[in-house]
């Protein structure tokens, strides 16, 4: 175990190994992969490197479990996910000292990410009994049409790193209320708080091989096609960036699985000279600096209405100064590490390709190798422009740059120019203005007078290159069944009897 590490309540939950068929197992290559501490650079563990050997016979398993497992009966799943979920606040602090150790966010969001994550568990035990079917009136006299729901069979879930729990809980919630099994490919960063969720689910009476978690690293590209090749999986769904999903899908055309992505975002922020300046900034502090800005949902391009510009850059510089970045077990600490040095990388990138178009730097700017490789400070710059670099990629870092703009129009076009569509946010007290740009924007998601939008009850995704599908809420659940039509015919004969 690693020397950063505070002490689990429960030392079983740490596991080194992958979880395929209700047991504990290591790649038949007897290969293995070193996951390193994001704050430290350090090693903390290592993890099995499975291939497609590996994955194929994760693949056996959960497709062995499903004729079992869809004929239990949404009640029975509703219990079983009640449990999981149960078990997960129970060890609450274990798993977030797990996610802190390998993500590298500070213990209270990692706090907050295990709640969150739970939550999937407990929306989805709620819905799995209701997965209704519908009648309907047919056009032909003597047919009887209904309509019943089934589950899609073997799913393949691939999450990313950045919510080490809460990404995985929100797929296989959904997936095993459904009557689905399941193949995690857990994130290669961040493979120990999927593995913990794994244990749980094993002492919840998951039966083996509904829920099957394999591991890579370098093997990744190998896995994933493994998964989208088999012609035993049914569905694919994926959190990450756009590029990988394209990939993914063209994978996936051979055996036309149904898909679900959440892909990258570059969600416009935007505060109008009406709103709630205090709430406003507040707003934007969250929804900017969460994770270190490492979440797809983030914050990238804050637009500021001209006449409120200067005070609003004033007042959000003042609460960045506040914060206290470091190692995540560190008392007091707001604000961890970014995950990798690449990541360091794209954000320094992007922060000196504003500088140079003419941008100005408020606060932050360098990186903080004194604090570990992986460290950069929080950042604000003004003046920015439409061409520069921040603002057409995705950051995943902790740099705000603030936009002017003047009017509604202005703005609503500013943030549309942009191939991708997860979620935006905007700040105003007008009720009809709030109808006219929520309408206007082109995402899945608005977050109006809020910067924080993730709720299990709400439906979750994006338009355009951000993905299609819905994670959470109602919909989530049908992401993971299909609709059977059933027309019985010669049906509509009198009443059986005496002449």
């Amino acid at each position: 175990m690693g020397h950063s590490v505070p002490p689990l309540n429960d030392k079983s939950l740490l596991k080194s190994q992958a979880y395929v068929n209700g047991e504990w197992i290591n790649a038949k290559s007897g290969k293995t992969f070193e996951v390193t501490d994001p704050a430290t650079g350090k090693v903390i563990g290592t993890m099995p490197e499975m291939d497609r050997t590996d994955t194929e016979a994760a693949i056996a398993a959960a497709a062995a479990a499903l004729p079992s497992f869809r004929k239990t009966t949404g009640r029975e799943r509703s219990r079983m996910l009640r449990k999981w979920y149960q078990l997960m606040v129970d060890n609450a602090d274990d798993l977030a000292k797990l996610i802190t150790w390998e993500n590298g966010k500070p213990m209270a969001d990692a706090k907050g990410e295990v709640t969150y994550a739970a939550n999937f568990f407990e929306w989805f035990s709620e819905e799995a009994p209701r997965t209704y079917g519908n009648t309907i009136p047919a056009s032909i006299a003597g047919n009887r049409v209904f309509t019943i729901k089934e589950p899609v069979g073997v799913t393949g879930l691939i999450t990313p790193w950045n919510f080490p729990a809460a990404m995985i809980t929100r797929k296989i919630g959904p997936a095993l209320a459904a009557g689905c099994t399941v193949v995690v490919k857990s994130p290669g960063e961040t493979p120990f708080t999927a593995a913990a969720l794994a244990e749980l689910a094993h002492r919840a009476g998951v039966p083996k091989g509904v829920v099957n978690i394999v591991t890579a690293l370098s093997n990744i590209p190998e896995v994933g096609e493994t998964i989208t090749s088999s012609t035993t999986v049914k569905k694919i769904s994926f959190t990450g960036s756009t590029g990988v999903g394209k990939l993914l899908m063209k994978q996936s055309a051979n055996t036309l699985k149904k898909l679900s992505f959440e892909l990258g975002g570059n969600s416009p922020f935007i505060v109008f000279d009406d709103a709630d300046l205090e709430a406003a900034v507040t707003g934007a502090i969250t929804s900017k600096f969460r994770s270190s800005g490492q979440t797809c949902v983030c914050a990238n391009r804050l637009y500021i209405q001209s006449s409120i510009y200067d005070e609003f850059a004033n007042k959000f510089t003042e609460k960045v100064k506040s914060f206290k970045v470091g190692g995540g077990y560190d008392e007091g600490v707001t604000h961890g590490p970014l995950i990798h040095d690449r990541a360091v990388a794209k954000v320094d990138n992007h922060v000196q390709d504003a500088i140079k178009q003419g941008g100005t730097v408020l606060i932050g700017g360098q990186k903080l190798p004194d604090l570990g490789a992986n460290f950069y400070q929080p950042t604000v710059i003004r003046d920015m422009t439409a061409d520069m670099q921040l603002a057409q990629e995705e950051t995943f870092g902790p740099v705000a740059g603030l936009f002017k703009f003047n009017t509604e129009a202005d703005v609503v076009k500013l943030a549309n120019q942009s191939e991708v569509g997860l979620a935006g946010y905007f700040f105003s007290r007008d009720v009809q203005r709030v109808y006219r740009v929520a309408e206007a924007l082109e995402v899945g998601m608005v977050g109006v007078n809020t910067g924080l939008i993730s709720d299990p009850a709400a439906p979750f995704g994006g338009v355009k290159e951000s993905g299609f599908g819905r994670e959470g809420s109602a919909l989530g659940i049908e992401e993971y069944m299909t609709t059977k039509m059933v027309t019985l015919g010669g049906m509509g004969q009198p009443l059986q009897g005496e002449a």
